[in-house]
């Protein structure tokens, strides 16, 4: 008896390699799956204006990159002793204007330079429902101000597929051989009620899929498939029953580099898990010939495998095993 339909996501044409340069962008769910292809080495920049939900902010912080937008303390607003903007998570608010216009602008020109060589945008979209200032601009982050300053709207399919369809445009002009993946968090906004969280992931799926139809350079990855309709269990949630835990991101993680990693990339990220785990090792006696035998051994690997992939950085595991 059968108590589990697994389901196997269809494969890219195109894959991705350690040689590739990756901007994620997105939820929560972003940094997770981000930290697992630093793990494993790649070239990696995460959510430049911290943890993103909504599509239009998404977007709009997109096109800031490509811009390279300068932010400036009218473009700021003081509230809870701290420095903020309305593009970007609290990470970046501080009680000093300087302090947090200079941390918002290096984040802005490194995202600037990085996209201009980027291989992939990994997109991973939260929540089609957004907040609006009494201007109606939609804010990616309310920095806890109350919520009857805001007003909360759900995005239409159309106005969200406008956004990434000039959105598109502008990225093929900026930097022609990007290629995007679309992906759904599979985290469930369940403050917006139960009803209303899946008009949401319903917004946004449809959205990916028209996107990924009629975009050569767009692709689809389904996250949110493999959780909800795969997993399928209360016991693949942390304990908020909200977020995926460690074993269902594992297993999304498992998925994506079947679907979207080449073969070659997936052989060379075994060799460098087996580093990075030794690089965690706790010994219990640090001064033992046995560690010491242990450390060389390592650093042999190391020296191997920069050898033979001079664009991988193992610097920090060469310093630790030397």
């Amino acid at each position: 008896m059968e108590f589990h339909l697994e389901f196997t996501p269809k494969f890219f044409d195109i894959k991705i390699n350690h040689k590739q340069n990756l901007l994620l962008i997105g939820s929560c769910f972003t940094e997770q799956i981000g930290n697992k292809f630093s793990n494993h080495k790649f070239s990696v920049l995460e959510n430049p204006n911290g943890i993103l939900f909504n599509p239009i902010s998404i977007t709009k912080s997109i096109n800031a990159y490509i811009d390279n937008k300068q932010y400036q303390e009218v473009d700021l607003f003081y509230k809870n002793e701290c420095w903020n903007s309305w593009e970007h998570h609290s990470r970046f608010s501080t009680p000093e204007v300087n302090d947090c216009i200079t941390g918002i602008n290096n984040s802005q020109t490194h995202a600037h330079n990085f996209l201009k060589t980027a291989d992939w945008l990994v997109i991973t979209l939260g929540s089609a429902f957004v907040y609006e200032l009494e201007n109606n601009v939609v804010v990616a982050n309310c920095h806890k101000v109350p919520a009857d300053k805001f007003t909360k709207r759900l995005l239409s399919v159309e106005e969200t597929v406008v956004e990434f369809q000039n959105l598109i445009k502008n990225l093929i002009a900026f930097n022609n051989g990007i290629k995007i993946i679309l992906t759904i968090s599979p985290v469930r906004h369940l403050r917006d009620g139960f009803i209303e969280n899946n008009r949401s992931k319903s917004i946004l799926i449809q959205t990916a899929h028209l996107l990924a139809d009629n975009h050569s350079n767009c692709f689809y990855f389904p996250a949110y498939e493999l959780i909800i309709d795969d997993l399928r269990d209360y016991r693949f949630f942390a304990e908020d029953m909200v977020h995926p835990n460690y074993a269902a991101t594992n297993y999304v993680w498992e998925k994506l580099i079947d679907t979207c990693i080449d073969v070659s990339t997936q052989q060379l990220m075994k060799e460098i898990a087996v580093i990075v785990a030794a690089k965690k090792h706790k010994p219990s006696n640090p001064a033992s010939d046995q560690h010491k035998k242990f450390r060389q051994i390592n650093l042999d690997k190391v020296k191997k495998l920069q050898a033979q992939f001079p664009y991988i950085d193992l610097d920090e595991e060469k310093s630790y095993f030397l």
